[in-house]
């Protein structure tokens, strides 16, 4: 068995790879750390008692570094404080966005990198078109749920698109995590729907670093737990088949699903899938693409991406089973 520790584990992030992994035939879940330590993930989340106990661990480098597989579940800047003294030492899958920038756009929309050398040494996180990078590597960028789904959506168009794309994304709540703030109070998002730092959030440059599109980006809450749906509106270069782009783009795919009509949050709710339609209006061209954020966008990506780091079968135990009704 691979000996795994996750850091962070008390996030919803930490809970989602905790239920991943535990039906996971190599990765066995050895330790469990966080910034405090002391407390127990069963006394977090109740649904895990009698499944899953455990205690969190203060946070200790030397600790940590002791296991074969290491997941980062921490936000930006703890992440690269762990990884410059990890590194070499063990092989990270970091959910932060420290490493899936170039070290320019990730100073002048984050903080700045204390650990700039590794940027080279990282692969970004997507597999279904890094896969190469990813398998070569022991540091991987795991991207954020908004770049995958809009990556994933574009990729197959790039060529067919003038520069110049405009993505509208919709999340549910928990992709801004479990602290709470006026943003994600329950009497303000319950029964509304809003935007929230358009076209200048940070998620934007990510999308144009990996895609070399501009892209005005305006991401917006849904008040609903999990799930994300992004519309992508772009002007078409020459006719094309969209069905036949997108489906010979992802043939050999087994987590990218291409629909004939718009897709829908509800069929990938708890699964690892991206669900993906096209439609066209002479040369006018909407992608709609839809994932669980917490599992395509960050959880089950992650564990994805170790099996290639590990030379496993990619989708080892992967979720493919909605949450419906």
């Amino acid at each position: 068995m691979i000996k795994t520790a996750i850091v962070g584990a008390s996030g919803y992030t930490g809970l989602e790879l905790i239920k991943i992994l535990l039906n996971h035939p190599h990765f066995e879940i050895s330790a469990l750390f966080g910034s405090e330590g002391g407390e127990r993930i069963e006394d977090i989340y109740p649904s895990l008692k009698g499944v899953f106990e455990a205690e969190i661990q203060k946070a200790d480098v030397e600790k940590i570094a002791k296991y074969d597989l290491v997941f980062l579940a921490v936000p930006h800047k703890t992440a690269m404080a762990l990884v410059k003294e990890l590194y070499g030492k063990t092989k990270i899958v970091d959910f932060s966005a420290d490493y899936r920038l170039n070290q320019k756009n990730y100073e002048d929309y984050y903080c700045p990198h204390i650990d700039p050398a590794n940027l080279e040494n990282s692969a970004y996180g997507l597999p279904e078109i890094f896969r190469d990078y990813i398998k070569k590597s022991t540091l991987i960028a795991n991207p954020g749920c908004y770049p995958t789904a809009t990556i994933l959506a574009l990729y197959p168009f790039i060529e067919y698109i003038e520069d110049g794309v405009f993505v509208d994304a919709k999340s549910g709540v928990s992709g801004a995590g479990k602290k709470l703030s006026a943003t994600t109070h329950f009497v303000k998002d319950n029964e509304n729907f809003f935007a929230y730092n358009p076209i200048k959030h940070r998620h934007s440059v990510e999308i144009k670093e990996k895609t070399g599109l501009n892209v005005t980006f305006v991401p917006q809450l849904l008040p609903i737990t999990r799930g994300m749906q992004i519309s992508i509106y772009a002007k078409l270069k020459k006719d094309i088949d969209l069905l036949e782009v997108l489906k010979e783009k992802y043939k050999n795919e087994e987590f990218i699903r291409i629909f004939d009509k718009p897709v829908e949050i509800k069929n990938v709710a708890g699964t690892h899938y991206c669900d993906i339609f096209a439609a066209k209006n002479e040369n006018m061209l909407f992608i709609n693409s839809v994932i669980d954020n917490l599992l395509r966008g960050a959880s089950s990506q992650a564990v994805a991406n170790a099996n290639l780091i590990f030379g496993l079968d990619e989708g080892l135990a992967l979720p493919k089973i909605a949450y419906v009704p």
